[in-house]
Formats: C-alpha cells, sequence, structure tokens
C-alpha cells in the first residue's frame, strides 16, 4: 500500500480520537518567539569513537564512514487555500487494534490540528511568505507521496559527532555558478543545543531563513533531533536548503531517521503520511518562525509542522526497541566540502546578533523542564542562549 496518507482509504470511516496530550512544561510560545521503498543512502554514518561492530558497511555506491571525534526575486503572492478545522477521517488507532496509528488529539504544543495554508504549487519560499502561507507543493504533480532523496546528513550526540565522511553524492552548482564540485570528503559544522532527559519528544520554534549555500556546498539546515540515549536511534525534522534534495536555493520541509546510527534517506525512507495538505521536501516562508515537533505516541514517532500532523516513523524501523527519547537535540547544520565552509549558518548572522536566527520556546513531552547546554563545533558559526529555552546561532562561515 502506497505511503500516502492511509485514511483516505477509509473516507466515510467514523473517526476515532483516543489520542491525549503529552504533558509539556509550557504550551505557548515565549512572547518574544510566537510565529509572526527502502534503498541505501548516499553517506554512510560513521561508527562511535569506540568502534560499531553492528554497524551496516557501506555497500557498492555508498560512501565510507570517515573520521568522527567526540564530543528570486520576489514573485506575486501565490495563491493561498483556505484553512479549516474538518480533521480528515482516520481508522482506529493502532493501540486499539485499528490498522492505523492515530496522532495524539492536540499538538505538542496543545493546539488542536487545523488545516495548513499552502501557497500555489512552485511558489518560491519568498511567495510563500508574501501569501501568508505555511507551505508550498515544490511541484505541480498534485502527489502527496514524499520523494526519497540520498544526500549527506549529519549527526551529533554525547558519545560524538560526525565530522567527516565520504560520499558519492555531487553538490550541484547553482546556475551560473560553473562547474560543481567532485564527489568526496564532506565536513559538518554544528551549532546545537543539548539535554539529556527522558521524554516522549520535543518542539521548538525554528526561524525559517534562505541562507547563502556556497557553490559545492551540500546544505545548511536548522533541525530537532530526538534520540535514544546512546545517540543510534534518532528521528528528525527541520528545515533544510539543499540542491541536491530540492533543486533550488530555497527552504524546505524534511525529516529523516537514523537506525544503529546508520543514515536512511530524506523524506520518504521508512515515512508515512498523514497529511492531505503538506508534505516533506514541500517549500517553507522565508523570514517567519514555525513549530515543529516530534512526539512518540500509538507505536509511531509522529511529525508536527505549525498546525498540522504531518506524518510518522513506525516503531517497527526500530524493531519496536526505541520509543522514547532518552537525549535531544535542535541545532543548525552545515555541509561543506571543505573545513573551512563559505555556506551560511541560519540567517547568516552571528548568535551575538540580536537579529540572528533562534531556536526557541523549547519543550519537552512529558519530560522535564527544558535547560539545553549550547555549543557550536566549529569556529566559524557561533551560538549564545538568550533563557533556559531560547538560543541564537549562525554565521556566514570562514569567507
Amino acid at each position: 500500500m502506497s505511503n500516502s496518507r492511509r485514511g483516505l482509504l477509509a473516507a466515510g470511516l467514523a473517526a476515532a480520537v483516543v489520542g491525549s496530550m503529552g504533558v509539556v512544561w509550557t504550551l505557548n510560545a515565549d512572547a518574544d518567539e510566537l510565529p509572526a521503498s527502502e534503498a541505501p543512502a548516499a553517506v554512510t554514518a560513521s561508527a562511535d569513537p569506540a568502534g560499531d561492530a553492528d554497524a551496516a558497511a557501506p555497500s557498492a555506491g555508498e560512501t565510507a564512514p570517515a573520521d568522527e571525534s567526540a564530543p528570486a526575486d520576489m514573485t506575486a503572492p501565490a495563491d493561498v487555500t483556505p484553512s479549516d478545522d474538518v480533521e480528515p477521517p482516520v481508522a482506529a488507532p493502532a493501540a486499539q487494534g485499528g490498522e492505523f496509528p492515530e496522532p495524539p488529539k492536540v499538538l505538542p504544543w496543545g493546539q488542536r490540528p487545523s488545516k495548513l495554508k499552502r501557497a500555489r504549487a512552485g511558489a518560491n519560499s519568498r511567495a510563500v511568505a508574501a501569501a501568508g502561507a505555511d507551505a508550498a507543493p515544490a511541484d505541480t504533480s498534485g502527489s502527496l507521496e514524499p520523494v526519497p532523496e540520498y544526500a549527506p546528513k549529519g549527526r551529533n550526540s554525547r558519545g560524538g559527532l560526525l565530522r567527516k565522511a565520504r560520499t558519492t553524492v555531487v553538490p550541484p552548482a547553482p546556475p551560473t555558478r560553473g562547474a560543481a564540485a567532485a564527489a568526496g570528503d564532506v565536513y559538518f559544522h554544528y551549532a546545537v543545543g543539548t539535554q539529556v532527559a527522558d521524554t516522549d519528544g520535543s518542539w521548538a520554534n525554528l526561524s525559517i531563513a534562505k541562507p547563502y549555500l556556497a557553490r559545492g556546498d551540500f546544505h545548511t539546515l536548522t533541525e530537532i533531533a530526538v534520540q535514544s540515549a546512546d545517540g543510534r536511534q534518532i528521528v528528525e525534522v527541520g528545515w533544510t536548503v539543499d540542491r541536491a534534495v530540492n533543486g533550488d536555493d530555497d527552504p524546505h520541509l524534511f525529516v529523516y531517521y537514523w537506525k544503529d546510527r546508520v543514515p536512511s534517506c530524506y523524506n520518504a525512507c521508512g515515512f508515512t503520511m498523514y497529511s492531505s495538505t503538506v508534505k516533506p521536501g514541500d517549500t517553507l516562508p522565508v523570514g517567519t518562525s514555525k513549530r515543529f515537533g516530534i512526539q512518540h505516541f500509538d507505536g509511531v514517532w509522529w511529525i508536527a509542522y505549525d498546525s498540522e500532523w504531518i506524518g510518522y516513523f513506525p516503531d517497527r524501523l526500530w524493531n519496536g526497541t526505541y520509543t522514547r527519547a532518552g537525549l535531544t537535540q535542535w541545532f543548525g547544520e552545515v555541509a561543506s566540502a571543505t573545513d573551512q565552509p563559505c555556506t551560511d549558518m541560519g540567517n547568516s548572522l552571528p548568535a551575538g546578533d540580536l537579529s540572528a536566527a533562534r531556536i526557541g520556546s523549547i519543550s519537552m513531552t512529558n519530560g522535564p523542564v527544558p535547560f539545553p547546554a549550547v555549543r557550536t563545533t566549529s569556529p566559524y558559526y557561533s551560538v549564545q542562549s538568550m533563557t533556559d529555552r531560547t538560543f541564537r546561532f549562525g554565521g556566514s562561515g570562514a569567507c
């Protein structure tokens, strides 16, 4: 059966909503943070510093792990699809013997789901923002099936972080900027907040920007990563500027998962759609702040964006062993072709600038009071705490 929203096949069934809201320490954002089929991956995660004997070895076409160390002009406004509060019909929750899982009745931040505002298909990020929309389909196909994309992806945890890897992916150069760099090394740079805590997930407000992605570099992104305590199992959501994945320089919604520190692919590997409005890979509005969240419920890891549940990663991906987080991270990440990147992180401003990008209103679902420790792994990007729940981060790299 297609990974598209399976509830569409159950049209006419009554909704059986038995979800409940996870306990969150703060349901409302801080005032200053309110928003205005499986295939081998192209990059294979490195092993633990101590060695990862059970990690899958790269196959033909994959990349070999490298060293890892421990700790457009404005277009016309896009058409907007009106929002409504009508929830699509769904089957009975999996926890109650139904075929499909059912999300919590409210989003992680305490809001009842409502349909996102969607701009016209193909609108760029500035047009999406100008229309007051939450997202736009990246293409005009009308499909709600996410497309699997294989490209480098970094990770970090208490036990170690992925600093460098080998890749077969050649990042496309932007138009008129010359030939792309040859495939080879990829270097990862992070500005990150970390908290060790036993939780059902996390949510936060993420600034959405359009940072400059240098020629030959792979991506610049902002995300939430909910992990097992040892950092081996990970669910991620955020936005990314990545020409190889998205085909342009705009910020796009992405999801991702890891099993035993082995990467998968962007947007489609293991992911099942729930929303009938927006899917991973869609274009997001630049210059805004939106809520992103991950919550475990009814046998799956649910992904939330702004006002909808987008879809989920089922527990079976981890053989039912990863059902609660022990470590959560919120961070900016740059993947570059050199160890001196010219790519921007966040909105390009350093953390000391009051207008720098923010990760704010950090909250833990069924967990402790949020109090992330912040750090940077690169001399070219910075991070600075504002409150216990909000920090600024970013920079323009080495150039």
